[in-house]
């Protein structure tokens, strides 16, 4: 009895070391060298080196001079990083058409000079709420607002977003896409901030 109770802790502290003191932190030596800045949370930075947000994790943005993300049910406001995930709302569910009709209604108001129907991933939640990206028809769907915000032709609007398209990962896997932060990080490379608001105003 007694040498199996040996045993069974020498077993349990081994294991422990190796798996709870060894491994973690080998592994997060490694990431560290060889990815830093992933490990970090691919941290986005402004001009002045102020860290305002993640290339993993969307942000809400209201001034019509940036584009606008997926709408977000993470969180009471949405977009909270803490609280990650949908709001379970079936198809029938009248909150959410109730919601959609809203955003729709919302973004026809913002966009009148916007190309054809609106895009549907427009009115639609992730499954995170925290999807970074949106497809370039989305993004371009918003150009003429944009344009006409920061008073540039829209033609300049498109070509940034047609520089910052992301293929395929290896090729063939997902699809293209942009990332609206570091889209609109782009804007304000290219043109300041917009004329009507501040940098970043939610």
């Amino acid at each position: 009895m007694n040498k199996a109770l040996q045993i069974s802790l020498r077993t349990t502290v081994v294991t422990l070391i190796l798996t709870g003191i060894i491994y973690p932190y080998v592994m997060t030596g490694l990431a560290q060298i060889l990815f830093p800045s992933q490990a970090n949370g691919t941290l986005v930075t402004d001009k002045n080196g102020k860290v305002i947000g993640s290339e993993l994790i969307a942000q809400g943005f209201s001034n019509p001079a940036y584009f606008q993300p997926r709408p977000s049910a993470a969180g009471d406001k949405g977009y909270d990083a803490t609280s990650s995930g949908g709001s379970n709302f079936g198809v029938t569910s009248k909150k959410l058409q109730d919601r959609v009709a809203g955003d729709v209604k919302r973004l026809k108001e913002e966009n009148p000079d916007a190309p054809g129907a609106i895009p549907a991933e427009l009115v639609t939640a992730s499954a995170s709420g925290l999807d970074p990206h949106l497809s370039p028809e989305a993004a371009l769907w918003q150009a003429p607002r944009i344009a006409r915000a920061r008073r540039v032709a829209a033609e300049r609007i498109q070509t940034i977003v047609e520089v910052n398209v992301e293929g395929r990962q290896l090729g063939f896997l997902g699809e293209p896409r942009v990332n609206v932060l570091l889209l609109n990080l782009a804007l304000d490379r290219q043109f300041g901030p917009p004329p009507a608001g501040k940098e970043f105003s939610k």
